[in-house]
């Protein structure tokens, strides 16, 4: 017993010195990497359902979560603020039916034109619906995406690829008709007040997509083809403020080396599109391709190694071409990750909290390896079932009837809107990091344990604001002190018992002595408001000097372009002009 006892004390020293640590830290707007496009989500699929047959208060208490800016009387925020909302333009695969080769009915999708050619806008309500109140909210960007073209124009007149074809589900003769009604789509909502600033017309183009939802197999060549079309149509319709973002990769390694699965479909992507000398599938200089690759984050999170190694190598690779890195979708597909990861042994294990913690690693580790501009979660609203838990939404839907935690019944009857954790986590971002904002570096005490403490920082666009998110993976509370002039600072923290809450506890004028407190198993964001700008207008004088060699991201990497051949091969920035270092 006595040995015991010595353990237990033994252990709960060691644990109350963990949970004593302590990290200052302050913030160098002058040293910066990406500027932040926007954080989002996805309206596949059921949004059609809630935004048609939920009734007003459950509805509108959807569109108040993910795209509110205020805050409440107590000083929390309403929403998360989503600033890109993705929305599917659908195939028609809902008008067949049951003929559809897609057994779920919230899975099928409706359609714009019709089978004579002509547009009825009055289609998918329920997403115009969401759209609306996303627009009304103040969200500044739209993604049009396609997951098939439209049933009229594939090769075997559904919306997916039933036959296991190896490439495109797309007539010969249809390209121009399925890049048309994309931009002819994104014209419509142009002209009804939509900022449209993105579309795609391909979704994960390596998988065969043969049955349960729209999908469609690409080659490279085709998706090529199609881009060039789209080009095309969106310069007829005008959109000079759309461009095209591609190709949405099912997972990052597929971007950056040759993937031998799917007989090679769909890989190596980067050099596919992006190097002028791969002419047939080239598409880096057409007016409306965003500089930008975009990927999905799944497949490639099953230990601590791949999280950071394949996020790594996409910014890498996307950096020898000018390419930002777009993450446009993401929910916990796969098995569960490795215990190495921090994650419990099991999907059972799992808690909501733990799954949604998860994503806030991985949304770090995407920010600071794979310094990605824009980051976006998969299905924003889902029914929970099949023990998946919080797995594949940020908002669970409960169909009327449907009491518990799981749901299996009929959404077209009605339901209920509820919020979990995952969306206050992505929320931490979300609400705080708007689009302008840039990345900048954190002194101080190094805080980028992936399985303990990370954190990052950025600064708003007029210098005015810092948001540090700290995502707090391990099972020990920390404290931390900044070392800044900020004349005020608010935090707000998500965990097991609060959704992105205000701490009213916290003083708002701290000072560099005030001890704050990141609760174990928690992310946390700090806003700091004060005048950080002269860091800001360093950059501007740094860029300023003849011959300085700075990063694609406008870090200054050497004082002189003579030290060029000292650093890595890559491309640089030296006197406003692209160098390539062999």
């Amino acid at each position: 017993m006595k040995q015991i006892l010595i353990s237990i004390f033994a252990l709960s020293t060691v644990l109350s010195a963990s949970a004593q640590s302590t990290y200052t830290i302050g913030f160098n707007p002058s040293e910066h990497y990406q500027t932040i496009m926007d954080f989002g989500a996805s309206d596949c699929w059921t949004t059609e359902f809630v935004g048609r047959y939920f009734s007003t208060t459950e509805k509108e208490k959807a569109a108040r979560l993910l795209f509110s800016q205020k805050m409440d009387s107590n000083g929390n925020p309403e929403g998360i603020g989503l600033s890109v909302w993705r929305v599917n333009l659908g195939a028609g695969s809902s008008e067949q039916g049951d003929g559809s080769n897609i057994s779920d009915a919230t899975r099928r999708a409706d359609c714009y034109i019709q089978s004579d050619g002509t547009y009825d806008w009055n289609r998918c309500a329920g997403q115009q619906w969401f759209m609306e109140q996303a627009k009304s909210y103040g969200v500044g960007h739209f993604l049009l995406f396609a997951n098939s073209a439209p049933i009229y124009y594939t090769a075997n007149g559904l919306a997916n690829n039933k036959d296991g074809a190896a490439g495109a589900n797309l007539k010969e003769d249809c390209y121009d008709d399925f890049a048309n009604y994309i931009a002819t789509t994104a014209r419509h909502f142009t002209d009804l007040g939509y900022p449209i600033t993105y579309v795609d017309p391909v979704n994960e183009p390596a998988f065969d997509w043969r049955d349960g939802q729209e999908g469609s197999p690409w080659q490279n060549a085709e998706i090529s083809r199609l881009v060039k079309e789209l080009d095309q149509a969106l310069d007829k319709q005008q959109l000079s403020g759309t461009t095209i973002v591609m190709p949405e990769a099912s997972a990052w390694d597929r971007l950056y080396q040759p993937c031998s699965d799917y007989g090679g479909r769909a890989s190596d992507q980067i050099e596919a599109f992006w190097n002028p000398a791969n002419s047939e599938t080239y598409i880096g200089g057409l007016s409306h391709v965003e500089k930008a690759v975009a990927g999905h984050d799944y497949w490639t999170f099953g230990s601590d190694a791949a999280l950071v190694d394949t996020r790594k190598k996409v910014a890498q690779k996307a950096a020898q071409y000018g390419l930002k890195v777009m993450q446009t979708e993401w929910s916990m597909l796969d098995k569960e990750p490795g215990t190495d990861t921090g994650f419990p042994s099991s999907y059972d294990e799992a808690t909501d909290m733990d799954i949604a913690l998860f994503m806030g690693k991985l949304i770090y580790i995407g920010l600071t390896e794979g310094n990605m501009s824009s980051w976006s979660y998969w299905t924003v609203m889902a029914q929970s079932q099949w023990s998946q838990k919080n797995r594949f939404e940020l908002l669970r839907l409960n169909a009327t009837g449907d009491t518990g935690y799981e749901s299996y019944g009929d959404l077209t009857k009605g339901g209920t809107v509820t919020a979990n954790p995952n969306l206050w986590v992505l929320g931490n971002y979300s609400r705080f990091v708007r689009p302008g904002y840039q990345r900048i570096a954190m002194t101080g005490t190094t805080v980028d344990n992936i399985d303990g403490l990370m954190a990052t920082a950025f600064v708003s666009p007029d210098g005015k604001r810092v948001v540090a998110v700290f995502v707090n993976n391990g099972d020990a509370a920390k404290g931390v002190k900044f070392n800044t002039s900020a004349t005020a600072i608010h935090k707000y923290v998500t965990d097991a018992t609060h959704s992105l809450s205000l701490d009213a506890t916290l003083n708002t004028t701290p000072n560099a002595n005030t001890r704050i407190l990141i609760p174990a198993r928690s992310v946390v964001t700090f806003t700091l408001d004060g005048d950080f700008a002269t860091g800001i207008q360093s950059i501007e004088e740094d860029a300023k000097k003849v011959n300085a060699v700075f990063s694609l991201t406008g870090t200054k990497v050497a004082d002189d372009v003579s030290l060029l051949h000292s650093l890595p091969k890559g491309i640089y920035v030296v006197d406003g002009k692209k160098i390539v270092n062999h």
